[in-house]
Parts: structure tokens; sequence; C-alpha cells
């Protein structure tokens, strides 16, 4: 009999494990007669598993294969649908005459007593405005008795959890009814509320929020009053019109919730007390992209939006391929600094060795779709779908893709496909659609996952993440990504970032996830980028020739007063960080080229940005004595490791002390100084001169060859709409 049970037991634990493995995201659209329905619930029936669909009637549920889905609505007939081989599932609900109580419960709360109503808090204008740059949902814990509202650890994906005493958690899926004067919203709506036009925060609970909403307070009940929205009177006058309401048409929100992350532009230091100079190469060009969306849309740059050395880097340059058993070149110019007269402007330049289509190793891709509801917009989901059919377009025979998406929770929508399955892994991707919320990290594992277990040796294994970053993977948000994602780079597999949308576009995520996930950036802001990024130059994007790429640079002393590094603040390491094989650097791709800048102050000139210490009791100041080093103005230092390599390579470079006038410069060094001074324009870099955008120009048009895709050109006319004022 023992043995029955144990035997009972396993094949008990074997048919979970099963249907376990036959979970698969449902999503689709739930309407009656008059259009879409929010607030409708869909059950897994037999489970406690739920989802409320969102403003648009849009809702994304797990469910196993043969599962029976119950959808509701109150006033509305129940209807179940059995889950099969689509992944899509829309139903239409109809009008019940057996559910008339709950028209009774509506008809209570109309003509009910204002002191008929117990509330468990209530947070007035001021509390809130107290806290302008904070989440709306946090500013509410620890101001409402009875509730607690706070953000959930552990396990990377999980969300804020809000629970109110005398009911369970309420915790997504199972989230209260939002109201934003007394019309059906959802948190994310919440979160794009001007916190200046709050007046009132009122939270209800059990009979209370039952009584007044039906079922859909069951979970209770979190109503927001806006000093300038909708009265009540407003709301049911449209209501009558039969006009459907969406608060945020009327409820003023923040111009931009964007995120980017902060940081202080480089000084000048002195090689005599901070001799090594070191940083990660950066082969992203999101900055360049973004910035360029934000002048054509007539908007003012964020100052942290702007990373110049991912705008220098935009641009290909003409350095000589690679010679010898490196995996790229090394360039080098010395010439006159445009911005400051008196100081002058080192050029390094770096060439990527071109791999011919027929020599580059199969590759196995795992896209990772973000179908939140905030990725709905024209320029998100759709841009993004279209961007990937470019990418597919690219695509052999021996690489495969499979797709993990993710919204309320993650799932892998396609297997591994063939790269000449082209069709299929385009219908795929057609039948994507928004809505929900996000799981970031549930997806960011399950994406990995399936690269490992599908690891090609000696190949190409990546995840493409695609995103507008609004996402989050744990307690406390970019330090939960970072490790998760450092974590995850141990296993061999690259990463590459795809960027989509405004307004609340999170830059400072995606570049931690590239920066510490052996990876690149890029920001799609048009189907042309998708164009150059994935299809011109899909083998620099996709293809990684060296990886942990570290250069460190000692100028001498006998010509250099004081040196800085033109951007890569974000990139910069200690020297010991040179030689050590442990620390993360960047990667180079096929073809690639990554440009640095450094302005010097030589020796004997006076400056108004930098004053060298002379009363130093403990360092050295004497001149150098050996002459033999008088003819070098640096030594440059490289190392890299190869794409599947654990021990770096070190390459060595010196560059004479000889510069040529700006005019005699190259046409490369030309029209990259002037990207770079555009850029520290539009940071209002406090270390330049000369801030004429004429300058600028003229110095743009003098670079202006090698230009056949046009990017060139096209810059030179976004200097023109780079005032900032």
């Amino acid at each position: 009999m023992k043995k029955f049970k144990t035997f009972s037991l396993a094949l008990s634990m074997l048919f979970c494990f099963v249907t376990l493995a036959q979970q698969k995201t449902i999503t689709g659209v739930v309407s009656d007669d008059k259009g879409t329905l929010p607030g409708a619930n869909v059950v897994v029936k037999g489970t406690t598993r739920g989802v409320q669909t969102d403003m648009d009637g849009k809702y994304s549920i797990q469910a196993a294969l043969g599962a029976t889905l119950v959808y509701s609505y109150i006033g509305m007939e129940n209807q179940t649908r059995v889950v099969g081989t689509s992944n899509v599932i829309n139903v239409k609900l109809n009008s019940s005459a057996s559910t008339l109580e709950e028209v009774v419960v509506q008809g209570y709360r109309s003509v009910r007593k204002k002191q008929a109503v117990t509330s468990a808090a209530t947070v007035n204008a001021r509390t809130v405005e107290n806290r302008p740059n904070a989440n709306k949902i946090n500013t509410l814990n620890g101001q409402l008795a009875g509730v607690s509202i706070t953000a959930a650890a552990g396990q990377p994906g999980s969300k804020t959890s809000v629970v109110i005493r005398g009911t369970g958690s309420i915790s997504a899926p199972n989230d209260p009814l939002y109201l934003i004067d007394g019309i059906p919203t959802n948190a994310d709506a919440l979160k794009k509320m001007d916190p200046n036009t709050i007046s009132n925060v009122e939270v209800l609970k059990d009979k209370e929020s039952i009584s007044q909403y039906g079922s859909k307070g069951e979970n209770g009940v979190i109503s927001i009053k806006t000093k300038t929205g909708l009265t009540e009177k407003d709301v049911k006058k449209l209501e009558k019109e039969g006009k459907k309401i969406n608060p945020m048409d009327v409820v003023p929100v923040k111009d931009n919730y964007e995120d980017y992350e902060s940081f202080v532009e480089n000084v000048f230091e002195s090689p005599r007390t901070s001799p090594l100079s070191t940083f990660s190469i950066d082969v992203d060009n999101a900055s360049y992209t973004n910035m360029r969306r934000f002048i054509n849309n007539g908007q003012k740059v964020p100052k942290d939006a702007v990373r110049i050395e991912e705008m220098v880097n935009f641009f290909k340059y003409q350095y000589p391929q690679p010679q010898n058993e490196h995996p790229f070149s090394i360039h080098s110019e010395y010439s006159e600094c445009p911005w400051n007269s008196n100081n002058k402007l080192v050029r390094i330049g770096l060439q990527g060795k071109n791999i011919e289509n027929e020599q580059l190793p199969a590759s196995n891709f795992v896209f990772l779709i973000d179908v939140s509801g905030s990725m709905s917009d024209e320029n998100k989901l759709p841009l993004l779908k279209q961007s990937l059919k470019v990418l597919v377009s690219q695509l052999r025979t021996e690489d495969k893709v499979a797709i993990v998406v993710y919204a309320g929770a993650a799932g892998l929508v396609l297997p591994p496909t063939s790269g000449d399955k082209k069709m299929t892994i385009i219908d795929a991707l057609d039948k994507l659609n928004a809505g929900g919320s996000t799981a970031g990290g549930q997806g960011i594992l399950l994406a990995y996952k399936t690269a490992e277990e599908n690891y090609i040796k000696n190949g190409n294994n990546r995840v493409i993440l695609a995103t507008d970053g609004d996402f989050n993977v744990g307690a406390s948000s970019d330090n939960d990504m970072q490790r998760l994602i450092e974590e995850k780079r141990k296993s061999g597999v690259f990463l590459t970032c795809l960027g989509y949308g405004m307004g609340n576009y999170k830059d400072s995520k995606m570049e931690v996830l590239a920066n510490k996930g052996n990876g690149n950036y890029a920001y799609i802001d048009n189907i042309q980028e998708a164009n150059r990024f994935l299809g011109k130059e899909f083998k620099g994007s996709m293809f990684a020739i060296a990886k942990d790429v570290k250069i460190q640079i000692e100028f001498n002393p006998a010509h250099v007063q004081a040196y800085r590094l033109i951007g890569y603040e974000n990139r910069k390491l200690r020297p010991e960080d040179f030689k050590d094989d442990a620390i993360d650097a960047g990667e180079l791709g096929s073809g690639h080229t990554v440009t640095a800048l450094y302005e010097i102050i030589p020796r004997n000139t006076k400056s108004p940005y930098f004053d060298e210490p002379i009363d130093l009791k403990y360092t050295v100041m004497a001149e150098p004595s050996d002459k033999n080093y008088n003819p070098e103005l640096a030594t440059i230092k490289f190392r890299y490791k190869k794409p599947d390599g654990e021990k770096s390579i070190e390459m060595v470079n010196t560059i004479t002390n000889q510069n040529v006038t700006l005019s005699q410069a190259s046409s490369d060094f030309k029209f990259c100084s002037a990207v770079a001074w555009f850029g520290l324009n539009l940071r209002d870099s406090k270390l330049v001169k000369n801030k004429s955008l004429k300058d600028i120009k003229s110095l743009a048009k003098e670079g202006l060859v090698d230009d056949t895709e046009g990017y060139k050109a096209e810059f030179i006319r976004l200097i023109e709409g780079g005032n900032q004022s």
C-alpha cells in the first residue's frame, strides 16, 4: 500500500510537471456590442489564476493546452473558451437579464449618502505634491491606514503588492479597481499623472467597495480625485451619450516620464597625479538616434540623454582594416581643438575586421519581446515587429530563431525555428499584441534559458531584447537588473538591446543591460534606423569579433599639462581594472569602428579650465629627465578577449608629439570633432569656450565626405535645430 501511495504521488507530480510544461501565453480582447470591455475578468477554470482586461479590453494570461478560460463581466453572460493551438482568443460577451442585481447595487451607489461610505484612509494633495518625483503608488505607502503598498522583493519580475487590511493581497493579477475622477483606469495611467493635479486619494475596502462597485470592487478600490478632471456630472452625461471615456484624455499628465542616468562630464586631469586613463570601448549609438528624435520633434534634448561617445560612434570612419592576427587595427591623429583654440585634440580609432558573410558562424537568436500594455503605441510594438522582420530577412538556413514574450508573465511563443522558415517567424511576430503589465525579469530568465538550451558551440548565441525599457525585475529595479544580467552573461550568450517609443522611455535600464551583459544597444526611432542597424550593419550589430575591449592611455607630462576624455563617463575603469580579466568591458562587432577623443592642454599653456597643482608635498613634480621619451605624446595599450575566450590579449601603440593644424586634419577628424562639439553644446558643457552652432556646422561641412547613405548630411541639418535655449 505504501508503494502504491508513493507511485500515486509520483504520478501526480509527473502530471503537474507535464501540465506546467504546456503552459502558454494567451492574449486577446474582450468586448460587447458597444466596444471593448475594460475590467472584464478572465479566469482559468478550476484555479485561482485570473486577470482583468486593461482600458482597451486587452488581456494576457498563462494557461495550459486544453484548459478552460472563463470570461465574465457585470451584466453579461459568462463565456468559456478551451485553450487550443492558437495563442489569441477574442471573446464577445452578451447582455444578461439574470445579473440585474448588479444594477441594483449601482442604483444604491447613485443614491448613497456621503456618510454611508467608509474609506480606509484619504491622502490629500499636499502629501502627494511634497513628493513630486516619487512613484505615486509608493507615495501612498505609510500614508493610508489599513493599507500596505510595497515593492516586491525576491524573484525578478515580481510586482508591487497592494494589501488592504481585511482582504487578501490584491497584487497582480488581482489588482484593485483604479478610478480617476470616477472613471475606471489602471496603475499605468496612475503613474503617468502629474502629481500636482491630484486633489485626494480615497481607498475603499470590504462591503463599501463591493456595495458601490459590485464584483469589480471585490479587491478594493483606489479612487483618485483631481483638481481639473471630469466631475461626476460630466461622467454621467458622457455615459448617457454612449461615449467611451478615457480619463487620461482629460487628466493632465507629465510631459516626459523618460529616465536617463545622470552623470558629470569628465574634467581635466594632470598626467603627473593621474598618469593613467582607462576605459571600456562603447559601440552603442542609441544616444544619437534618441537625440535625433527629440530635435526632429521640436523638443529640448534632456542633458543626460546625451552620451557624446555614442553620438560620435554612430558614424563610420575610414580607418584601415587590420593586417595582422589581431581582430582590429589602431589609428591615431593629433590636431587642434575646435572649441578651445589653445588646446589640442587626440583622436584614437579602432577598425574591426570585416568578416565575409560565408564565414560568419551559425546564429542562435532568441527574440525577447515586450508585449505589455505600454508597448501599444505605433512607434513601439508595430515598429518593433517591422524592425525584427528586417533582421529575419538576413537569416540563413543554419541560423535559428526563438521568440519569447513577456507582459504579466513570460512565455515561449515560437520554439527555435530555422532561418529558412521566414514566413513561420514572421507569422509569429504578426500575431503579437500589446496588453497587460510588465515582468521583464521573468522574460530575461526564460530567454537566456532558451538560448542556453539551444547553444551553438563556436556559434553566435544572442538574446535580442526589444522594449521601451518600462519593466521591473525585482525590489530595487536597476540594481537587481544589473545583478541578474551580470550572472547571465557568464553563459556565453551575448545581448542586443533595441529601444522603442517615447514619453515613458527608460533609457537608464536599457543602458545598464547593454553595459553589463556583453551587449550593445540601439534606439530605433523609425524604420529607416531599423534598416540601418539590423540590415546594412547586421554583421557589426550581431556578430562580435572581440569582447571585453579596454583602452588605457598614459600621457607624457613633458608635453601634456592636462587631459580629459570626451564622453565615456559611464565606461571609465580603474587603472587596475585594465589587466583584470574578470572586469567586463565593451564588445566589438564585425566591421565596427570605435572612436575616442582626448582634449589636451599642452605644457606651458594657461587655461581657465585647469590649475596645475604646485604645492604638493609628496608628489614628484620635476621635469622628465629621460630625453628618449620626449618625441612621444602618449602610449596606448589595448586589451581584448576572443568572443569565446577568457584570457585577454594586449596590444601597445604610441602617439608621437606631432600635430597638424585643423585645416590640415583629415575629413574624418573634422567631422567627428564637430559631432563631439555639438554633443558638448547639448550637454551645456562648462568646459567649452566657443559654442557657436554656425562654427560647428561649418566644421561638419568640411568633413562631409564618404556619405553615400546621407547620415552625415542629416546631422548637419540637425545642428540647425540644436538651439536648446
